[in-house]
């Protein structure tokens, strides 16, 4: 077996290109995602909140992790059979020492944003929403008409 066919061929000397189309796709890929981890996790200004979503008998239970927001900066939407949960979040860190000529601004800006469709007829105006320590709770119902109900059924 010649070992020399399973050395990746460089294209012409000096180039460092390579024939094979998987290695240069390799490439591209380990950049993009260099870049994007040099770019940290609010630079790209869309966030997606860690959420704990059940359903129950009675309807679903959402609980939506929100760091450093603040309940006015949550807006919640429910429209055609689809939660919208999106929330605002902006930070500013500010350092100065005149004693060093020392001075840094730090600003990181995103959104929140997540999606539920919901998997039966909500009751509309059951839905309740609290914010306790950074975690969003939010209860959605079952409308009367879309309860599971049990029945027997003879058999004849």
């Amino acid at each position: 077996m010649d070992l020399k066919s399973l050395i990746p061929h460089l294209g012409p000397a000096g180039t460092g290109l390579s024939a094979d189309p998987f290695a240069a796709m390799r490439r591209e890929m380990d950049r993009m995602f260099e870049e994007f981890s040099r770019a940290g996790p609010l630079a790209s200004g869309f966030l997606s909140p860690r959420v704990d979503v059940a359903e129950t008998d009675s309807g679903l239970e959402i609980h939506a992790e929100l760091p450093g927001i603040e309940p006015k900066d949550v807006d919640l939407e429910l429209d055609d059979g689809v939660l919208t949960l999106k929330a605002e979040t902006s930070k500013t860190r500010e350092e100065k020492d005149e004693k060093k000529k020392f001075h840094l601004v730090e600003r990181a800006s995103g959104t929140y944003f997540r999606r539920f469709a919901i998997p039966f007829l909500p009751d509309e105006a059951g839905i309740k929403a609290s914010f306790d320590k950074g975690v969003l709770t939010v209860t959605v119902p079952r409308a009367a008409e879309a309860k599971p109900t049990a029945r027997k059924i003879s058999i004849g």
